[in-house]
């Protein structure tokens, strides 16, 4: 009877040793889930838009005269003066006309003089005196007409600015119309870009409306020394790209941007009251943005949410939350909508201190 019930009597007391440890295991502690709620806050976002570069002035210089290119005083590249000359065309053909020109005025005062004096004496009659004078305005228009082109054989800067390239030779033939070059004062620039309808919406709205200095970022990425200021908005929407065209004046005191650069804008856009949340207390589902806000009673339900301005790690918020909405910070994989969960609260500015935010 001994070697019977010594094991039976160890097993009852290793399943009860078993059991008490199952039971241990099993007692979890409840898991206590981070919240938090909007950080509220004046802040400036600056976000960066292609940009086109464009001198304030830039044109074609084109040959106003047929002929033969006679003399090229400029090169590319060269700044000039405005009124400086830059080519000139052969003037043989427009001279010998100035000067017949000049010859039929000569003729039209000398008969112009005869009438004149003709018609005091009553030898012929006033009206003979006007037909003269009429032929004499003629004559001067014509030599005024021919002078006119005479001048434009000599073409001159309108006014100061850089040489672009020159196409054309000593001795081309040039045809009235022809390109000889441009010209293009870099003293100061325009940047275009381009914001999109709910972009423009947002600077309008938000924008301090006297707040319109602008960064450049040129396109080996360097900072722009000079800052520029917002001159205008176009007037209307591109009906195919759905954009708007802002332009900016920028100073160019050293030259270094040229017509037809490219580079970067940056804008800044000063919010009043912007609702800031970490990145990672949100979710995303079927291309809409989510949290778990957490009501009074510690359920979860999870909340659609609009953003207005991504930047690195955080959201500025345009809807979906107030700035006492509480929502987790943490756990968004462990809980589903309707659940009850414990939450310890964390203030946003330490939420957000352990991320990494832009130092600017």
């Amino acid at each position: 009877m001994k070697r019977v019930l010594i094991p039976t009597l160890g097993l009852s007391i290793l399943f009860m040793m078993v059991a008490c440890q199952g039971k241990k295991e099993g007692k979890h502690e409840a898991v206590v889930y981070p919240a938090t709620f909007p950080l509220k806050t004046d802040t400036v976002v600056t976000t960066d838009y292609v940009a086109k570069i464009q001198s304030v002035k830039n044109i074609e210089v084109r040959a106003q005269e047929k002929g033969f290119l006679e003399k090229i005083y400029v090169d590319e590249g060269q700044y000039v003066k405005a009124g400086q000359v830059l080519f000139s065309i052969m003037p043989q053909l427009y001279e010998a006309d100035v000067l017949k020109a000049q010859a039929e005025v000569d003729q039209a005062e000398i008969d112009y003089k005869n009438a004149s004096t003709l018609a005091q004496n009553d030898v012929v009659s006033h009206n003979e005196k006007a037909m003269a004078k009429a032929k004499l305005d003629a004559a001067k228009a014509e030599l005024k007409a021919a002078q006119t082109h005479l001048s434009f054989t000599t073409i001159k800067a309108p006014f100061a600015g850089v040489i672009n390239r020159i196409p054309l030779k000593i001795g081309s033939l040039v045809n009235e119309g022809d390109l000889l070059t441009s010209l293009s004062d870099n003293k100061s620039v325009y940047t275009y870009f381009n914001l999109s309808e709910t972009q423009y919406l947002n600077y309008q709205k938000q924008t301090d409306k006297t707040y319109k200095k602008v960064g450049l970022i040129l396109s080996n990425g360097d900072t722009f020394p000079q800052k520029g200021t917002i001159q205008n908005i176009e007037g209307e929407f591109d009906s195919e790209t759905g954009n708007i065209a802002f332009r900016a004046l920028f100073p160019n005191p050293d030259m270094l941007l040229r017509n037809g650069q490219s580079g970067r804008v940056l804008l800044d856009v000063p919010l009043k009251g912007a609702l800031i949340i970490p990145q990672k207390s949100t979710f995303e589902f079927q291309g809409q943005k989510y949290v778990f806000a957490v009501d009074d009673k510690g359920k979860v339900k999870s909340r659609p949410i609009e953003v207005a301005y991504v930047l690195p790690d955080i959201y500025i918020l345009r809807s979906g939350l107030s700035e006492n909405d509480h929502f987790l910070l943490e756990g968004l994989q462990k809980v589903k909508d309707d659940d009850q969960v414990k939450t310890t609260l964390v203030s946003p500015e330490k939420a957000l201190q352990s991320l990494k935010l832009d130092a600017d």
